[in-house]
């Protein structure tokens, strides 16, 4: 690809992921700022806090845009040969408004860093000038077919403007939406990298024509990844190709377009080089504690001005210690002026002896969302998947925490008024 803008060459030249001799000598860094995803692959369980893991969607962590500057500062006076900040994940970049706070404010203060974003893809043409003027130099797209049939096979089901899409349906509405945002980010004068999860008898031999259309394109690299069979997904029974498989593979995609050989299959976490990742050893270092963070968000005066209302999934009132799904009460708080107070409550009925997953489990959770109408942020320990997006489609923010009851809430309202002030910059 000889038309690279010399300043992204430059760049290029000390970017780990996408050139293979840069890998050793520079170090990139994953900020897991983005939670949410807006699809649902056969292959993915995004499974946080375990350490023991080395595949995309796991983190340790999920930072608010001010504590991963705060990393930042910390990691680059450990590490002076890091050269990328990275954002792919725990969700989908493209649907967390938390990714466009922390991209500019990272642009702030580190312009010397380049800029890198991985994407399923959704809502990247919409997305692409927002990306450019930010700074973002390198993202990768993770696209799995050119083919409708072969695409319906890998995604359950994608959420695209307020709608559940399942089948052909969501398979189309995904890869139109990839191939237009591939395009623009190019015209664009982004470099992009495609990354493709090889499944056995599912794209493993389509995967040539993906490669096709990725050169066709104008896309720098393509990075096979194999396919990981996770626990809870509809593909941990599918059998994961060998390396010989993989090579094969690559083999025949590079008669079109370059591959990527060197890849490790980062966590969303990832620190260091590629061959030596050091995120254990920063791990859960943020701002400082909880309760010190949010005894400063107390004096935020453009919070002050506005009224909250929360529901805390709480057993006795003062620590966040309910998973959403298993909750019998809902605790419901406003915060106005500094203050909270708290308002009321919803009971619910969490029919633990039901099962986790199928229709009645979905209808127990709509009908828990619909109960909780009306307030900003629901709190809760932990959040299954399909809460989330309950919750996602009805406007309430979702926000994980396990400590204090008011740390919980100047925390969340803090970060949810960040987000909306953005919207209105």
């Amino acid at each position: 690809m000889s038309d690279i803008p010399p300043q992204v060459q430059e760049m290029l030249d000390t970017h780990p992921c996408y050139n293979e001799k840069a890998h050793k000598n520079f170090a990139r860094m994953h900020l897991p700022i983005a939670p949410r995803c807006n699809i649902q692959c056969n292959y993915c369980n995004r499974k946080y806090d375990c350490m023991n893991e080395s595949r995309p969607g796991v983190t340790s962590e999920v930072l608010s845009p001010e504590e991963a500057i705060h990393k930042i500062r910390f990691v680059k006076e450990k590490m002076p040969y890091l050269s990328v900040i990275g954002i792919a994940g725990p969700g989908d970049p493209l649907a967390n408004e938390e990714t466009f706070t922390t991209l500019e404010m990272v642009k702030k203060e580190f312009p010397e860093l380049t800029l890198c974003l991985s994407t399923n893809g959704l809502n990247l043409p919409n997305e692409v000038e927002r990306l450019k003027a930010l700074g973002v130099k390198f993202v990768t797209v993770t696209i799995n077919s050119v083919d409708v049939e072969v695409g319906k096979k890998i995604y359950d089901f994608v959420i695209w403007q307020g709608k559940i899409l399942r089948g052909e349906e969501a398979a189309r509405r995904l890869m139109i939406n990839q191939l237009e945002g591939i395009k623009k980010c190019v015209e664009a004068g982004i470099l992009v990298k495609a990354n493709s999860v090889m499944v056995p008898t599912i794209n493993a031999d389509h995967l040539p024509e993906v490669a096709k259309k990725m050169k066709e394109l104008g896309v720098y690299i393509h990075n096979i990844i194999p396919l990981i069979p996770v626990p809870d997904t509809k593909f941990a029974n599918m059998p994961a190709p060998t390396p010989e498989e993989r090579k094969n593979l690559q083999e025949i995609c590079e008669t079109s377009i370059r591959q990527m050989r060197h890849c490790r299959f980062c966590r969303a976490d990832a620190i260091g080089l590629l061959d030596n990742d050091r995120s254990a050893e920063f791990a859960h270092l943020t701002c400082g504690p909880k309760g010190a963070r949010s005894a400063d968000l107390k004096e935020n005066k453009l919070q002050e001005k506005t009224k909250f209302r929360l529901a805390v999934a709480t057993s006795n009132g003062d620590m966040v210690d309910q998973h959403f799904g298993q909750t019998s009460k809902f605790f419901l708080y406003e915060l106005e002026n500094g203050n909270i107070s708290q308002v009321g409550s919803v009971e619910t009925d969490p029919h633990m002896k039901d099962p986790m997953f199928g229709e009645v489990h979905r209808q127990k959770l709509e009908k828990m969302v619909t109960d909780l109408a009306g307030v900003d942020v629901v709190l809760a320990s932990e959040f299954g998947e399909r809460a989330e997006m309950e919750l996602m489609e009805r406007g309430i923010r979702h926000y994980r925490h396990d400590g204090k009851v008011d740390d919980a809430i100047h925390c969340s309202v803090a970060d949810l008024f960040h987000t909306r002030a953005m919207m209105f910059e």
